[in-house]
């Protein structure tokens, strides 16, 4: 007589699965589910047993570590994210962010500098003046949130790429990672960095940069989620080590691209 396994002790397995399984990149996911999406094809996939609650934590972080190495050999650093007309943004622009729009940071312009470290040659801070005195582009591109809505924004500011030959940045490093005023934080691959759409934003909708948006520096990432573009940016560094990031740390997907 086949030996019945018991309930696995504080776990609902059916969520599990679940939830694991939107982790999984296309046509991961699809076959996964066609195959028999269980607890044990998950221990097959990542290796990992599934024996309690922290176990099943590692198993939902191997899966979103392999949806990142998916997303990131996918990338296609030619591939331009949609641009639209004046006519299609949105406005009022909806804010967004984990805290209430009345606890966004109040950074000073006069006193503000973007603080530079790690594989740069010239970390020399910069003041808002500076960077507004850099060559600008605007984009009419879509924010996606990872809850589920959008909006189409217009956004002006100085190609990321252009930024990080101007201070000398090593352009061969993995990362680059962002630090903000209100303790967030968020980090992208050199790829990403390098993309002709993405952006360090300094003004919104033709005005100077809200303080709800991001003021005084946002950086915007038309191909990634919304979660993916930080705000009031005081700090940025080129690294090679992993830097993780606020969601990333909290089980979202680290690459997160559209």
């Amino acid at each position: 007589m086949r030996k019945r396994r018991g309930a696995i002790s504080g776990i609902d397995v059916r969520l599990l699965v679940r939830d694991a399984a939107g982790l999984l990149p296309d046509p991961a996911r699809r076959l996964f589910l066609r195959n028999g999406a269980s607890v044990g094809a998950l221990v097959l996939l990542t290796g990992c047993g599934v024996s309690d609650s922290a176990s099943a934590e590692r198993v939902l972080r191997k899966i979103s570590e392999f949806n990142d190495w998916v997303q990131a050999r996918l990338f296609d650093p030619s591939r331009l994210a949609e641009t639209y007309p004046e006519s299609a943004i949105v406005r009022p622009f909806r804010f967004n962010a984990y805290y209430d729009e009345e606890d966004a940071p109040d950074v000073d312009e006069d006193s503000y500098r973007l603080v530079l470290d790690g594989l740069v040659e010239n970390q020399r801070p910069w003041s808002l003046e500076q960077l507004n005195a850099l060559p600008q582009e605007t984009q009419i591109t879509r924010l996606i949130c990872v809850e589920g809505w959008s909006a189409i924004g217009k956004w002006t500011g100085v190609p990321l790429r252009v930024f990080l030959e101007r201070i000398g940045a090593d352009l061969r490093a993995n990362y680059v990672h962002f630090a903000c005023a209100e303790g967030y934080s968020s980090s992208i691959d050199m790829a990403t960095a390098l993309h002709p759409q993405t952006q360090m934003t300094l003004k919104f909708d033709g005005q100077p940069l809200p303080t709800k948006f991001g003021f005084p520096l946002r950086i915007r990432i038309p191909t990634k989620l919304g979660f993916k573009n930080p705000k009031h940016v005081v700090g940025l560094s080129v690294v090679n080590q992993y830097p993780g990031g606020y969601w990333e740390e909290q089980g979202y997907n680290w690459f997160s691209g559209l």
